[in-house]
């Protein structure tokens, strides 16, 4: 078969022809790939440079994707091999079927970016009807998202974050009430989301962002100590796009009811990912079937996969491969 045939780390896959893969157990099955997303995950384990890194090669790359049964029925699922080519491994019942109008390739973008946007608004911040949500960096795929699920949830109001003008103003379509750049000033930055805390006070904080961003954030939601009670604000980060690191001092923390958590593989529990496949993604996959749910794409075929892997996707759109 044909696929994206890894053979020194920190290179691009080559087109390149491998064994069919063979399951070793009645627990694996076959499925012909139909498409496959590039995600920074499968760039960065390419690289070597990840703790989940390719340790035997040549290795076919591509941790997900969307393809048809043996009995016809099309499937999204994580391989148990290498997804991005014409044929991989999947384990037996641990799959999604998809809606029938779905297409291939919005079906292949849409799991990493749910995780990474209903998995923090759902498990990790616990959002509940009429939340008011603050989206840091939002003008991304994920951010994109996250906007949409966080309106589909009942957020009563939704304040976005990015530094991209024209993606910023895209997500008023999507669902965004206040848009605020990044490119504005500091002092003018605090003051508007100030301003907006104190109309209606921010519930959840989604950061994909972190560094200084994010510290600007909490500098305009921390609380006045002495000066009376504060609400809480969950601030559930996903991303460190700014920088891994940010100042925090003990004295916001004790004067405001400020709650800084992550959300990822390691922070979510197996009750909750065993209801992302069951229930959060078959919901994110009728709501995109039904035109409720939008992700914008770019396709590349599988031959031309070693100059797509680096290539640089327009902002707010996923590169997925088709087979």
């Amino acid at each position: 078969m044909k696929a994206a045939l890894l053979h020194v780390l920190g290179s691009a896959p080559a087109y390149d022809t491998c064994p069919d893969p063979v399951p070793q157990n009645e627990d694996q099955i076959l499925i012909n790939v139909k498409a496959a997303s590039i995600k920074n995950l499968d760039k960065m384990r390419a690289s070597g440079k990840h703790y989940a890194s390719y340790t035997e090669l040549p290795a076919v790359v591509g941790i997900d994707g969307v393809g048809v049964l043996q009995d016809g029925t099309r499937v999204y699922a994580q391989g148990i091999t290498g997804m991005i080519a014409e044929k991989a491994l999947i384990a037996k019942g641990r799959y999604v079927v998809l809606p029938e109008k779905i297409d291939d390739a919005t079906a292949a973008a849409l799991p990493n970016a749910v995780i990474g946007a209903a998995m923090a608004l759902r498990y990790r911040a616990g959002m509940k009807k009429g939340d008011v949500v603050l989206i840091n960096g939002a003008t991304g795929v994920t951010g994109q998202i996250a906007v949409q699920i966080a309106r589909h949830y009942g957020a009563s109001k939704i304040i976005v974050t990015g530094r991209n003008q024209e993606s910023l103003q895209k997500l008023k379509k999507l669902g965004a009430d206040v848009v605020i750049s990044l490119h504005e000033g500091d002092e003018t930055i605090i003051h508007k989301i100030k301003e907006e805390h104190k109309t209606t006070p921010i519930n959840i904080v989604i950061d994909y962002l972190w560094g200084h961003p994010v510290e600007l954030i909490i500098t305009a939601l921390k609380g006045g100590g002495l000066h009376g009670f504060t609400s809480i604000v969950k601030i559930v980060t996903v991303g460190s796009m700014a920088g891994e690191n940010i100042q925090l001092t003990s004295s916001i923390l004790r004067s405001s009811a400020i709650e800084i958590l992550g959300s990822g593989i390691g922070s979510i529990s197996k009750e909750a990912m065993d209801k992302f496949s069951s229930e959060v993604l078959p919901e994110m996959f009728q709501l995109a079937a039904d035109g409720l749910l939008h992700i914008e794409t770019e396709t590349v075929a599988l031959k031309n996969i070693e100059t797509a892997w680096h290539k640089d996707t327009a902002p707010g759109k996923r590169l997925v491969v088709v087979i």
